[in-house]
């Protein structure tokens, strides 16, 4: 297969806090990667933004060690490593004052799309936003990417809303959920809304249930003092797995752009009924299987923070009327992966007395580790002796269908090129994130309320046993998180 190279305009890429974790782990290898697909157009230049004081060459050394580390390929490809060391510049800028912002304005040139990655704490979005609309850096067409956390709450969310729609307007501001860029995630668009095998299906007559899993093998060490403010609801649901439901559920768009998309998704957030104590289970995971506890990682010996938590979640519409919706993510499970379960109906009469003894049709979309997807049926078992009935898998992996030479971009390297070239589909819009807010936070005031603890759950198991209850008692059951 050949690769399509889509090209993308020359640009100025400003990363704030490009010394930070973020920059050094993913945005710089992505960034490296598209250069080695040729999608980094001549002249491209990369300016790195933070409060310590470099000279270029110490942060060419800074990104050249980062590749190193993150991107081993980076040394067999010499000419493009020198080129994207060439595209390299730095300014010390300091974000809560007006030192460096004058030189960065003098750095970047006039017609050239301006973009503005914040990979910064979330206490700082205002003020940069803020300053690069007072010394004029900002033009009409730049953009500006932030990551979450994304508020904390509705209003928090609302008050950073309105901060940055004061210096830019909606159309320049792209709000990053890396889940978006992932391939299997667009497929699911696809898989939808290009075939008519299963678009038809889509719906409560044939639909039983979805699970969405993403289970997470790694703890809250090292992120232990911003994840005990935060916890896996507003950490995972609010953003990441809200937006895969909301694809999973949202009808067709008329076109596939930026707000037709982004409509269709409020309209699921919209029509989510709201969530009760009952349809929830908070966990918070113990040492097991020579792992410490969450809360050896947490300052607060008595922390109620939830580190996993299941939903049922219910879309109040026509299409899915009657059709639950169980979530579940959390930290320290079995292990690492994300999926997307979508269970059929049985047929309504079957004429093969064994068939009660066999398993709907299920359809696994499998988001990590492995890209793909599943589809289990029921064939008739090979041999004489009757008809005998046995399910099969019929799967696609990514890399296997599409060969050993296809590279899935990461998340980055597609979601930053989208952002130069001013496709917003794969990003949050604001009044997206003000619903999801808005439907989260009543819960979080009810638990809180009500004094709810999270249930134990060790290391290494597939989370609290009452998660499992939260199916049991309407007839279902969790797929399995394999290890």
């Amino acid at each position: 297969m050949v690769s399509r190279v889509i090209p993308v305009p020359p640009f100025d890429l400003v990363i704030f806090g490009a010394t930070g974790d973020l920059a050094r782990r993913k945005l710089l290898p992505a960034l490296f990667r598209r250069m080695q697909e040729g999608q980094m157009p001549e002249g491209a230049r990369i300016i790195g933004a933070a409060r310590r004081k470099l000279s270029r060459k110490a942060f060419q050394d800074f990104v050249r060690e980062a590749l190193a580390e993150f991107e081993p390929s980076a040394a067999q490809s010499p000419k493009q490593l020198k080129a994207f060391m060439q595209s390299l510049d730095y300014l010390a800028v300091d974000a809560k004052g007006d030192t460096g912002w004058t030189g960065l304005g003098k750095k970047l040139r006039p017609d050239t799309i301006r973009a503005f990655y914040l990979s910064v704490g979330p206490s700082l979005f205002g003020e940069i936003a803020t300053r690069l609309n007072k010394h004029d850096i900002a033009t009409p067409d730049s953009r500006i990417v932030v990551e979450k956390p994304l508020g904390h709450d509705l209003n928090s969310a609302q008050a950073l809303n309105a901060r940055l729609g004061a210096c830019f307007d909606e159309r320049q501001i792209y709000r990053i959920d890396h889940y978006l860029g992932k391939e299997t995630v667009q497929n699911l668009m696809a898989i939808r809304f290009a075939n008519a095998l299963f678009e038809p299906l889509w719906n409560s007559h044939y639909v039983d249930h979805v699970q969405i899993t993403v289970a997470e093998s790694l703890g809250v060490e090292g992120r232990g003092g911003y994840y005990d403010r935060s916890g896996a609801l507003r950490d995972m649901v609010q953003n990441h797995m809200m937006q895969l439901l909301c694809l999973t559920t949202m009808e067709p768009p008329a076109k596939f752009n930026a707000d037709f998309v982004r409509d269709e998704k409020l309209k699921v957030i919209r029509a989510l009924e709201p969530l009760r104590i009952k349809d929830s289970v908070r966990g918070q995971y113990r040492a097991g299987g020579g792992e410490a506890s969450y809360l050896d990682h947490v300052e607060n010996p008595d922390s109620h923070t939830e580190s996993f938590v299941a939903l049922k979640v219910e879309v109040d519409n026509w299409r899915w009327a009657g059709v639950p919706f169980y979530l579940r993510t959390g930290k320290r499970l079995r292990t690492r992966m994300s999926e997307i379960v979508v269970v059929c109906k049985k047929p309504p009469h079957s004429i093969f007395p064994e068939m009660a003894a066999q398993g709907p049709n299920v359809l696994v979309i499998r988001l990590q580790p492995d890209e793909g997807i599943t589809l289990h049926m029921t064939i008739k078992e090979p041999g004489p002796g009757g008809m005998r009935l046995t399910e099969v898998p019929l799967d696609m992996s990514f890399a296997e269908a599409l060969g050993d030479g296809h590279h899935a971009p990461d998340a980055y390297e597609r979601l930053i090129m989208d952002v130069i070239r001013g496709d917003q589909t794969l990003f949050m819009r604001g009044d997206e994130l003000e619903e999801a807010w808005a439907w989260i936070d009543p819960l979080i005031a009810a638990w809180t309320e009500a004094g709810d603890r999270p249930k134990p759950y060790d290391a290494g198991s597939s989370g609290p046993e009452d998660a499992l209850a939260l199916l049991h008692r309407d007839g279902r059951k969790w797929r399995e998180i394999e290890s």
